[in-house]
């Protein structure tokens, strides 16, 4: 039986029924159409089954994973779709040959979903790849997804160009002129695609940002793990499990903090300060010396010290009615010494980078003793706690060496002065 005699079964059974010629045609059509309709969606059940079977045969024996992405993409089922749709814009003239109206609407439809499936063809590749290309070392960290966008927005507005022109039944040329008319106004539109594709091929070139990185940005609000980087944001993961939301090109405007160098590194800084009340500070009298000779970690060192500020002051007959004459230990350099000691014992500390104590200038709430160590654990919560032991300890050292750390007068601190001056 010819396609044309196929065509035309159901009319002239309905003729013979003694249908009219005008009913006759439109349900021959609307059966055709049907009939049209179950023949592709056979093929495409067959074609799936084929190329699923044909090709996991292929991907067995191969050793690269892509395929693996090809199959969780869908690309199988893509492919055929795609396979029939063009079977079928194959054979529906000679099925509507005696439709030329809705034949003319059919064919525009099936033109336009064949480019629809084609670009979406090319998107399941694209994500295959992108995918495979995140299992590899080398490229697990980079703004692939950046790449990717910007190629479909080109293939999308190529697709977009070809279905204008078959929507208005107008050549190609004619809508490239006017496009070119409206390159300013298409500038405009996608300005901050085109801003963000800069600025991920700038993040990329310079290594500044990647997936993984932790970073912070508090003009945003963001401090947390980079986890996707595309054309027009990037993506961060909070510590309190938020998400915020950058435009890539303000990775190239405004300034952040990446946290990478750290992790990379041998440990995590530690800087803080304790504030020492100035009137605290004091020379040490010789009571008190023996006194501090009890804290082991400074034992060795007092004696030492004391030796050598005792021959010095001898040898230079100083007056040492006065404690201002000549050399003299202090109760804040005692316990720099101190700080120092504890810090080296300390076995969360890494000995081989940067470690100490030092005096900063004073301010209105007293002298600052920073702490300047790296601990040997990154990871945010160990950190805390190792900055957490070394403080809580030396807070409570404090007292030993008669000084006092810097606090704002409280409500029970003024409540006793007033009451202290009004016995008085």
């Amino acid at each position: 039986m010819k396609l044309e005699n196929f065509t035309h079964f159901f009319y002239d059974f309905f003729i013979s029924a003694g249908w009219s010629k005008p009913i006759a045609v439109w349900v021959n059509f609307i059966l055709n159409i049907i009939v049209f309709i179950i023949i592709a969606s056979a093929l495409r059940y067959v074609f799936i089954k084929f190329f699923r079977g044909f090709l996991s045969q292929i991907a067995a024996k191969t050793k690269t994973k892509f395929d693996d992405y090809l199959f969780s993409n869908k690309a199988i089922v893509n492919l055929a779709n795609l396979i029939v749709l063009i079977v079928g814009r194959t054979f529906i003239t000679d099925f509507l040959i005696d439709y030329s109206s809705p034949k003319a609407l059919i064919i525009s439809i099936v033109d336009i979903a064949i480019i629809i499936m084609f670009i979406w063809m090319i998107r399941t590749i694209l994500h295959s790849f992108k995918d495979y290309l995140r299992s590899l070392k080398n490229f697990k960290d980079k703004p692939i997804e950046s790449y990717i966008q910007v190629f479909m927005i080109i293939t999308w507005m190529i697709g977009i160009v070809l279905i204008s022109s078959i929507v208005t039944n107008k050549s190609i040329a004619d809508f490239l002129t006017a496009i070119g008319a409206l390159s300013a106004v298409l500038l405009l539109i996608f300005k901050d695609s085109i801003l963000g594709f800069v600025a991920s091929i700038q993040v990329s070139v310079n290594d500044t940002v990647r997936i993984g990185d932790w970073i912070t940005m508090e003009k945003y609000g963001a401090d947390g793990t980079v986890i996707e980087i595309n054309l027009s944001s990037v993506k961060v993961k909070n510590f309190d499990y938020t998400i915020t939301t950058i435009p890539t090109y303000y990775l190239n405007s405004d300034s952040f903090t990446n946290w990478r160098g750290m992790q990379n590194s041998n440990g995590r800084r530690i800087k803080r300060s304790i504030l020492i009340k100035a009137n605290s500070i004091h020379y040490l009298t010789g009571e008190e010396i023996e006194e501090l000779k009890k804290i082991q970690l400074i034992t060795a060192y007092l004696n030492t010290r004391t030796t050598e500020i005792d021959k010095y002051n001898t040898k230079n007959e100083i007056d040492k009615s006065l404690l201002i004459n000549g050399r003299n230990l202090t109760n804040f350099g005692v316990f720099r010494k101190y700080v120092d000691q504890y810090l080296s014992n300390h076995s969360a500390l890494n000995k081989d980078m940067l470690m100490m104590s030092r005096q900063l200038a004073p301010t209105p709430h007293g002298v600052p003793l920073e702490i300047y160590a790296f601990s040997r654990d990154k990871v945010w919560k160990n950190y805390e706690h190792i900055v957490s032991d070394i403080f809580d300890h030396l807070l409570a050292a404090v007292p030993y060496f008669k000084l006092e750390v810097f606090e704002p007068p409280t409500t029970h601190d003024i409540q006793k002065i007033t009451q202290n001056n009004t016995r008085l």
